[in-house]
């Protein structure tokens, strides 16, 4: 019973896999399947093999698979045989539905003869019908004749009712009626007024007076809308009333609900307001509020039948309703409005163009407002792009600022970095859903937009950036398109803001404009190519040019993040060299404390960069070396003929070490000269190294600037080969060298400005340095 039972199942799960029926119901989700995995779940539709296999192996020892696999073996032997069993009966009800059509056929064969006895009766059922028609035709003439007597008893009837009836319409308020009564009778007084119906013509001109002052009255009222006034007016012109009179006045109410008309509403997808279609127009109204501007155009449109002649004020008001309309989106756009309340609003205010061209085709009200939309729009843009430069300023402002307390919260550069990145580049893909947004909504007005927004939007990208460039400028404390003639003026401002803006600020904003050189402007490029391509002519977004631009950019931040620190430092070993009298310098006894601020302002610029910069990897920087020509402002010194020199000093005696200058200086002009100050790379070790060659030659400078002493030399001496101890671990080779030739530059610069230029003997050299790094 069992086995049978299995197999009317099977056949069943075959039968609805083959009919595909509630597929969708029938088969579990593939994540729960996956979570839940048993044994049970080869016969569903998310049956996964190689999870079912190994679900299998881990449950089953040897024996248990072999069994397995001829029970398997069984089954598909079965489910061959059941499908077919399926593709038989099938065939089988296939040749079923073809006999079926067969005996169709031959049973409309016979219904031909059948049409034409239907046809034969039809036949003799008109002719009868003519018949009845002739033998009445007397009758029906006599009772049209009858049937038009009586009518004209009616309009007789009418006309002694009138003045009754004219009453009765005062009292409903119903002078429409009344209006159309009258003018209804008019024709019938002309002709029988002064005869037959001479008394019901002067009572009805009595009441007609109430009612012409009346409506008078309903014009000057100011509690009636301008709708009721307006159709108060063409009532007076239907009785031939005198209405120029009134129509100065009606213009006044005109401007004066135009003026109170609030458009400053905010525009959502509520309400309710019905549809205006223009000619070559097939705009789909959505709901919009409901905004009293029908009323208006309805009653510019009375005013204008009313008063053919006065187009030119109608168009004016046209005008003036179209540009406030334009006024209250583009105050909207200015308190960053979203594009659906955009959308909203240009469909809005294009529904009442239409409505108001389709009143008044002269005023040409579509084109004005198409070039009123084309500056909203051009605005939205543009305000778009403004409010992202200013997410991505105000980021980079949360690097430094105050707490609380009056102090300076310091935030993690890398993670400013990071978000404004982020920032960047979740604006730019926001800006451009929102765009399309816009862009994808079916409007007659956006139809016509299209290609130029899209210029817009492309020429926005392209002002973006450049206006990005130049707020970066500005927050690293730089001025903004400095020529050839202003560049000294602009240094010294530099030197002057410097300790205004943070170099971390400088430097983050350097790794930004490497970020958008490298990675920004793709996706850009990108986006804007699968969603705003250009089908026309137009501006279209050139990445090359900001790419260049942001290249150079990168690299004069990092420049100025470099210059920035070194001058820091260079303030630091100016006053360590102009504070003491060198040349009445004590003896050394230790390294000076000097040192440790060094090195500890290049452990912080360590910190910073460690942040936002890369290790240098592969990249080694090598130091160019050519060949001396003579000139030498800046060369390496002959440390080993120095030393051995400087060995021979214990004489002291000051001719004898200027001879040794003088030959030390001799050989320089025969040496190689070492290219020192190489370009600034974006990397740590670069990074670090420029600033430390740079204050190394600020130092030699400062030096050249004091006379020293024999123990001010020496100072100078276990200064510098402290330093040269202290770096030499965290530089390559090829720096390295470049460190060494700059120590020796100090020291041979401060040997030239000595009076007796006696260096420390080596082993006191290094026992004090010995000392120095012990403690």
């Amino acid at each position: 019973m069992a086995v049978e039972d299995d197999k009317v199942k099977r056949t069943r799960d075959l039968l609805s896999s083959f009919y595909s029926q509630d597929a969708s119901q029938t088969s579990a989700p593939t994540n729960t399947t996956s979570r839940f995995a048993t044994l049970d779940t080869i016969n569903t539709t998310s049956f996964d093999a190689d999870q079912y296999m190994n679900l299998l192996v881990q449950k089953s020892n040897l024996e248990g698979l072999l069994q397995r696999h001829v029970e398997m073996a069984a089954e598909i032997k079965n489910l061959d045989t059941d499908l077919q069993m399926l593709v038989y009966e099938n065939y089988n009800k296939f040749i079923s539905a073809t006999d079926t059509i067969k005996r169709m056929k031959n049973n409309i064969v016979g219904m031909e003869v059948n049409m034409e006895q239907l046809l034969e009766k039809i036949m003799s059922v008109q002719s009868r019908s003519d018949g009845v028609n002739t033998s009445l035709f007397e009758k029906r003439e006599h009772i049209e004749k009858l049937h038009r007597t009586r009518n004209l008893l009616r309009k007789v009837q009418f006309i002694y009712d009138l003045p009754t009836t004219l009453g009765k319409c005062i009292k409903s308020e119903a002078y429409g009626d009344a209006v159309r009564f009258y003018t209804g009778a008019m024709p019938i007084f002309k002709a029988y007024g002064d005869s037959s119906f001479q008394d019901c013509k002067k009572a009805s001109e009595e009441v007609m007076s109430v009612i012409v002052n009346k409506l008078q009255d309903k014009v000057s009222s100011e509690s009636e809308s301008i709708q009721a006034r307006a159709e108060a007016v063409m009532l007076l012109k239907q009785l031939d009333f005198p209405v120029e009179n009134l129509k100065s006045k009606l213009l006044e109410n005109l401007e004066q609900f135009l003026g109170e008309l609030d458009l400053s509403k905010e525009i959502t997808g509520m309400g309710s307001r019905e549809s205006t279609n223009e000619g070559s127009e097939s705009d789909s109204i959505p709901c919009v509020p409901e905004v009293p501007t029908r009323e208006f155009v309805e009653a510019v449109h009375a005013y204008h039948v009313i008063f053919p002649d006065s187009e030119q004020q109608l168009v004016k008001l046209m005008q003036h309703l179209t540009t406030r309309h334009f006024e209250a989106a583009r105050q909207q756009i200015q308190q960053r409005i979203s594009p659906e309340k955009l959308s909203y609003r240009l469909r809005f205010i294009w529904t009442d163009v239409l409505l108001m061209d389709e009143v008044l085709p002269e005023a040409g009200v579509q084109d004005f407002g198409f070039e009123a939309a084309c500056v909203a729009v051009s605005e939205y843009v543009a305000s778009a792009f403004t409010h992202l430069l200013h997410e991505i300023s105000d980021t980079l402002l949360q690097i430094q600022k105050e707490d609380g307390t009056g102090k300076e919260k310091e935030y993690p550069l890398g993670a400013a970095l990071e978000a404004t990145k982020n920032t960047l580049i979740q604006g730019t893909t926001k800006l451009l859903l929102d765009f399309r947004v816009v862009l994808d909504e079916e409007l007659g007005l956006i139809l016509k937009l299209r290609e130029m927004m899209i210029g817009w939007i492309h020429e926005g990208f392209q002002s973006f950036f450049r206006r990005l460039n130049d707020e970066l400028l500005l927050l690293s404390g730089q001025n903004v398109n400095v020529n050839v003639v202003q560049q000294q003026q602009q240094e010294q401002q530099e030197r002057l803001q410097g300790d205004k803006v943070p170099a971390g600020v400088v430097l983050v904003i350097s790794q930004l404009s490497v970020f958008i050189e490298r990675e920004a402007i793709s996706r850009v490029t990108e986006e804007i190519g699968s969603s705003l391509s250009l089908s026309g002519g137009g501006y279209a977004f050139d990445p090359a040019e900001v790419r260049h631009t942001f290249r150079a950019a990168g690299e004069r931040f990092l420049q100025r993040y470099v210059n920035m620190r070194t001058q820091r430092i260079s303030l630091l070993l100016k006053k360590r060299l102009t504070t003491p009298n060198w040349v009445k310098h004590k003896e050394p006894r230790e390294v000076h404390m000097f040192v440790d601020m060094f090195l500890q302002e290049l452990g912080a610029v360590g910190r910073e960069v460690k942040q936002i910069l890369g290790e240098g990897g592969g990249a080694v920087r090598k130091h160019a070396r050519t060949e001396s020509n003579g000139s030498t402002s800046s060369s390496r010194s002959n440390t080993n003929t120095n030393t051995t020199n400087n060995t021979n000093t214990n004489r002291s005696n000051t001719n004898r070490a200027r001879s040794q200058l003088l030959e030390t200086h001799l050989a320089k002009l025969f040496k190689q000269k070492m290219e020192i100050f190489t370009k600034v790379q974006h990397t740590q070790e670069s990074v670090v190294m420029s600033i430390v060659k740079l204050c190394l030659k600020s130092f030699q400078e400062f030096v050249r600037l004091q006379t020293f002493n024999r123990s001010g030399f020496q100072q100078i001496q276990l200064d510098m080969q402290y330093l040269r101890t202290t770096l030499k671990d965290t530089t390559d080779s090829e720096d390295e060298a470049a460190l060494e030739f700059l120590l020796d530059e100090v020291i041979v610069a401060a040997a030239e400005r000595c009076l007796d230029p006696s260096p420390l003997e080596p082993a006191i050299l290094d026992r004090l340095v010995q000392l120095k790094l012990a403690r």
